[in-house]
């Protein structure tokens, strides 16, 4: 089973990949089960520009060809977003909207992060993972990251230990993930 770590922010500065390299650290470890880490920054997607609608699945231009392939290549996904002004990045929104198939039916779990965790953004990922029909997780870890925590690289510090309250709810939250992953890859076999 192949699991992929979508980092969704492409700022420059971004926390994003520490918190991934983080998480692919704590979750369950299972010799079946493979973690990737897909960055949004290196999938240099141009904002949507497909002429057919994704669910048509009719691609004309090579970057959502390769998009498509890569997200075909998961059985399961981690949505890592941070919360810009109550919601998620619009680099993750225009990395979603280019594929429609590829999510269907597909479970997913969300990490959202910020000041206050990023409760907002976890929320309207919910809203599109569901309308794609995908398979959310109950629980979406979400991760507090004080104007404290940071160092002047605008990295976080000590991130085990700024983030060890959050291990049990992460690890929770991945076993619900490879349950459900579990299920759908049996019945595909």
């Amino acid at each position: 089973m192949k699991i992929q770590l979508i980092i969704g922010s492409t700022r420059p500065g971004r926390v994003g990949p520490q918190i991934a390299n983080w998480i692919i650290a704590n979750l369950p470890e299972r010799l079946e089960t493979e973690y990737e880490i897909v960055d949004l920054a290196d999938q240099k997607l141009p904002l949507f520009d497909e002429a057919m609608h994704p669910s048509m699945n009719q691609y004309a231009h090579n970057h959502t060809k390769a998009w498509s392939e890569k997200i075909k290549e998961a059985d399961a996904y981690i949505f890592l977003t941070p919360e810009y002004n109550a919601g998620y990045p619009a680099s993750l929104k225009n990395a979603i909207d280019y594929l429609f198939h590829e999510w269907t039916a597909k479970p997913v779990m969300i990490v959202s992060y910020g000041v206050q965790g990023g409760g907002g953004a976890s929320a309207q990922l919910r809203q599109v993972t569901e309308r794609l029909r995908m398979q959310p997780t109950p629980l979406s870890p979400a991760l507090t990251i004080g104007r404290d925590m940071s160092g002047e690289d605008g990295q976080i510090k000590d991130i085990n230990e700024a983030f060890k309250p959050y291990v049990l709810s992460l690890y929770e939250a991945a076993e619900e993930l490879l349950a459900i992953a579990s299920s759908e890859v049996a019945v595909v076999a």
